[in-house]
């Protein structure tokens, strides 16, 4: 039988050594020392859940929508960024500004280079990419801008015109880019007829719209219809002698309107033999020589089965009488009265649509006068 062991208290110095040898085996706790994994794993849990002060937290608020304001207008397009001039592919939509005025290009040029760019262009991405795997943009707003920027940097290698300041556009259906280039340009400086009419052709050409009557109603929506009409008239120019115009931006409104109804009655062919003939030197010449010709295909033709010197037609223009008045052009125009107002008919083999929709538009702007 084993002897049992007598227990004895333990004396006052046992007892200081236990405790003396406690605080050394616990004496890591802050470090993480002398901790089972358990409650280490415990210790940091309860750390990191304490709360923040309300100072951190509403500073926390604050960055996250900071985050998410800077994120939205990156997608939306309203993050300027300075991008590489190199890197913008200024032709990868057709101009509607066919014409760039020297002097214009120099004052823009000199502005810049004394103020800076004041107006950022517009861009949107391109889906290829470089040799180098960068990304390029195409240009929808702001080509002479650009022009300008890249001009400078030519003439002064300057680093600060090594980029430009941009907005990068969301990508875009090409009718909404057509439709925003053809906006700031009508904003910022007036576009002659014929490139409205040159854009709605070159547009619908590049499959942006079904056709130039889809195009021109598209891209100038806000218009009247007799504008649309005119833009009409001038893509009809563009497309049967556009190739042969030399000055074609000097067309007025008045002889590119009876151009196009000329062309309408079918006389391309004489009027591109015309100018194929004869070289002119200037917009007035050139202008000159289309009257001629519409002239001599609105002269009456002599019939080969009478003898003699043909009769000349004459149209003798003035009031008739007290309603009817008769134009140089041929067009009669009669005014009538009834019970409800006064009428006016036009008369004459000239009077078309488009003639309409301009007298129309003329009416309006005389009676909306103060």
């Amino acid at each position: 039988m084993a002897r049992r062991r007598k227990l004895e208290a333990p004396s006052s110095a046992d007892l200081s050594k236990l405790e003396e040898e406690f605080r050394s085996e616990t004496s890591g706790a802050g470090s993480g020392r002398g901790l089972a994994p358990i409650a280490q794993v415990a210790a940091d849990s309860a750390a990191l859940s304490q709360p923040s002060s309300p100072e951190d937290r509403t500073r926390l608020a604050h960055l996250e929508r900071r985050e998410a304001d800077l994120r939205g207008a990156e997608t939306e397009g309203r993050l300027l960024v300075d991008l590489p001039v190199g890197d913008i592919d200024a032709d990868a939509m057709v101009r509607d500004r066919s014409v760039i005025d020297a002097g214009e290009m120099l004052e823009l040029r000199l502005s810049i280079a004394a103020n800076g760019l004041r107006l950022p262009i517009e861009v949107y991405e391109l889906p290829e990419v470089d040799e180098a795997g960068a990304v390029r943009y195409g240009l929808v707003s702001g080509y002479r801008r650009l022009m300008a920027v890249r001009e400078l940097l030519g003439l002064t290698e300057d680093d600060r015109y090594k980029t430009i300041r941009s907005i990068i556009r969301p990508a875009a259906e090409a009718d909404a880019a057509f439709v925003a280039m053809v906006e700031e340009n009508e904003v910022r400086s007036e576009l002659s007829q014929f490139e409205r009419g040159r854009i709605a052709v070159l547009a619908s050409q590049q499959g942006a719209f079904l056709n130039v009557e889809d195009a021109v109603n598209k891209l100038y929506a806000t218009g009247s219809k007799a504008k649309r009409s005119k833009v009409r008239s001038f893509a009809l120019i563009f497309e049967e002698l556009g190739d042969m115009l030399e000055f074609p931006d000097a067309l007025s409104e008045r002889r590119g309107l009876k151009l196009a109804q000329a062309l309408r009655q079918g006389g391309e062919a004489i009027l591109r033999e015309a100018l194929a003939e004869r070289s002119v030197a200037s917009g007035e010449e050139e202008g000159a020589l289309i009257d001629a010709v519409i002239a001599s295909m609105d002269a009456p033709k002599p019939d080969p089965k009478k003898g003699g010197r043909p009769k000349s037609r004459k149209h003798v223009s003035g009031w008739q009488n007290a309603e009817t008045l008769v134009t140089s052009s041929g067009i009669t125009i009669r005014r009538q009265t009834d019970s409800e107002g006064y009428l006016l008919r036009f008369e004459g083999s000239k009077v078309d649509a488009d003639l309409m929709d301009s007298l129309v538009e003329e009416i309006r702007t005389l009676l909306e006068k103060p």
